[in-house]
């Protein structure tokens, strides 16, 4: 290989990594505001609007995290097919339990809130957030890793 297409591939990869873990550390901050402050305060809405304020907040939410969430799960797959080590794979494993516990747990939760607030869904809903809230954290370690190890 010449020098300048190792380059090449050098920076291609360093710019891999850094909208990797820029992904990850934007969905990581989100998922802690959401975790410590917004889905705390759904029990302080009220019954009368809740049907509406829930149905406004996962509008308005899927434009906050669909892409990021998109782009997180497209740079995991592109860092394995790259760099393809333990790292990597533990980081899109990381994605596999995120997406898995927004599928079961979170989007259900929030469609059975559209019919108006339950404690217990709501409860729920908080309770199995700290997989996701804790899956992003280690995602967070992961990504910094992978970016460190890489420069």
């Amino acid at each position: 290989m010449t020098q300048a297409f190792e380059q090449t591939v050098a920076d291609q990869g360093t710019w891999l990594l850094f909208a990797h873990t820029a992904a990850t550390l934007y969905m990581t901050g989100v998922i802690w505001f959401v975790q410590i402050v917004h889905y705390p305060l759904f029990s302080r809405v009220g019954q009368p609007g809740f049907s509406d304020y829930e149905r406004e907040h996962i509008r308005r939410t899927g434009w906050v995290v669909t892409g990021p969430m998109l782009a997180e799960l497209a740079a995991a797959v592109a860092v394995v097919w790259v760099f393809g080590d333990w790292l990597a794979w533990t980081g899109l494993a990381l994605v596999g339990v995120i997406w898995c516990s927004t599928g079961l747990w979170q989007v259900p939760a929030h469609l059975r809130l559209e019919a108006g607030f339950d404690e217990a869904v709501h409860l729920r809903l908080t309770r199995t957030n700290w997989v996701r809230t804790a899956a992003w954290t280690a995602r967070s370690v992961v990504a910094l890793g992978l970016a460190a190890t890489a420069g």
